[in-house]
């Protein structure tokens, strides 16, 4: 590095407006270098070839004793050549700095190259002794410690499937059965319901309760939507018209479901009383817990969506049939031709009627067709919306397909319906609805008047 270093500063021994023209190297008996250095116009050119010429205008140029001996790594005579140097301190400085960068780096990279082996050297020697680790275990899992693990996990899984497994809770329903003898009529009463599972997002659900008598099916009451709740107060009574006599062949299902205004209503649970195993010489009143609901396998009619909106001021009511979707087939080819018509009632008796286009061929109309009708306020409570979907026939009289009853003392979806239009002036509220017998809602018309 010493040697480097004064080999440079003896090629810059110049002024600073020098220019190197040519480099003339001769080899005698050793290594020389003989520069030939222009300075202005001046010329420094050797006087005989094959011989050093040591500058006579340099000082200190000429070797010395002490030198000779160090092998010309004096530090005095690189210490003037410091000196007799025009170069500005920065440029010497500089030329310091970069060697020492050199040098430093070429040191950093030796080192890293040993590390790197002595770490690869470490995780050979890790490597070899998890292997021994691997190796001795599986000597001792062969050595007949493996058979007693396996055991005790057949023994884990028997147990776990000996196990009960824990029925799912659905609930539990409050309700009174009475049987009026004078009458012939059997009276229900859904009192409350507890206990029950959030089927919402939002951990609760919106229930109401479906009952019909066994195997007939032909007269269903509901009770009202009780909306976010687990234990609603339900606090309805329902008759049915039945024979004492007939009584003991039928079956009462009281099922509990999840309201829900653009889709399928959810069953939660039901609960099943055969009428031959209750005592009727007194009222009974208890508890039960819902039990897993079977599907419904009566005949699906289709469901209609609609809109109803109320304005107060204007004494308006308007109703928008949107669709409808899944009616039963009606003609031979298996389609309908399907068409909506809306009576607005008060008292049983019709007061207006309308009706939308046709629809050929098809089980899924779509109508989107509004209607408006003029109802003071002091009788928007009073009235009622009867709408029936039937199938247009060319020859004869067109069929009903099925039918719902909105308003004033109706039951289930549908009066959850009008009372979330009367709770929400001027503002439209849709609603899916399924299509029931046209004589099952005509026999609640007549019961109302």
């Amino acid at each position: 590095m010493f040697h480097i270093l004064q080999k440079l500063l003896f090629f810059f021994k110049a002024e600073p407006s020098f220019s190197v023209s040519l480099f003339v190297c001769q080899f005698n008996s050793g290594f020389a270098v003989t520069p030939q250095i222009m300075t202005g116009n001046r010329r420094a050119a050797p006087s005989a070839l094959g011989n050093p010429i040591t500058p006579t205008h340099l000082p200190n140029a000429t070797t010395t004793p002490d030198q000779k001996q160090s092998g010309g790594h004096n530090p005095n005579k690189f210490m003037s050549e410091l000196r007799i140097i025009h170069m500005p301190s920065w440029a010497v400085a500089a030329l310091c700095i970069v060697s020492l960068c050199v040098v430093l780096s070429c040191i950093v990279c030796v080192w890293k190259k040993c590390l790197k082996k002595k770490d690869k050297d470490k995780e050979k020697d890790k490597k070899k002794g998890k292997e021994k680790s691997k190796g001795d275990f599986d000597t001792e899992m062969d050595g007949g410690y493996n058979k007693p693990l396996k055991d005790e996990g057949i023994k884990e899984t028997e147990l776990s499937d000996n196990e009960p497994k824990e029925e799912e809770k659905l609930g539990r329903l409050h309700f009174t059965l009475d049987y009026n003898f004078t009458d012939n009529t059997l009276v229900v009463g859904i009192l409350e319901a507890a206990e029950l599972p959030a089927m919402d997002v939002g951990g609760s659900s919106d229930p109401y309760v479906k009952l019909y008598l066994l195997p007939d099916k032909k007269k269903k009451f509901e009770t009202k939507v009780h909306r976010k709740t687990l234990k609603p107060n339900f606090n309805e009574t329902f008759t049915f018209k039945v024979l004492y006599t007939e009584l003991g062949g039928k079956t009462l299902v009281m099922t509990v479901y999840d309201f829900d205004r653009f889709s399928k209503h959810d069953a939660i649970g039901a609960v099943k009383i055969p009428m031959n195993s209750v005592d009727f010489s007194q009222s009974l009143q208890e508890w039960r817990d819902l039990q897993k609901a079977e599907k419904e396998e009566s005949e699906k009619l289709g469901d209609v969506c609609l809109s109803l909106r109320y304005v107060p001021t204007a004494g308006k009511l308007t109703m928008v049939i949107l669709e409808a979707k899944n009616l039963k087939k009606m003609d031979v080819g298996g389609l309908s031709d399907p068409y909506v018509k809306i009576h607005l009632m008060q008292n049983g008796k019709r007061l207006k009627k309308k009706k939308t286009t046709i629809k050929k061929n098809t089980l899924n109309p779509y109508y989107n067709e509004s209607f408006s009708f003029e109802v003071p306020c002091e009788q928007i409570e009073k009235v009622q919306i009867a709408v029936t979907v039937l199938d247009y026939d060319k020859i004869g009289k067109n069929d009903a397909i099925g039918k719902v009853l909105l308003g004033a003392n109706s039951t289930g979806t549908e009066q959850c319906h009008w009372s979330d239009m009367l709770a929400n002036p001027r503002r439209p509220i849709a609603q899916w609805h399924s299509l029931q017998p046209e004589d099952e809602v005509n026999a609640l018309i007549s019961n109302k008047k």
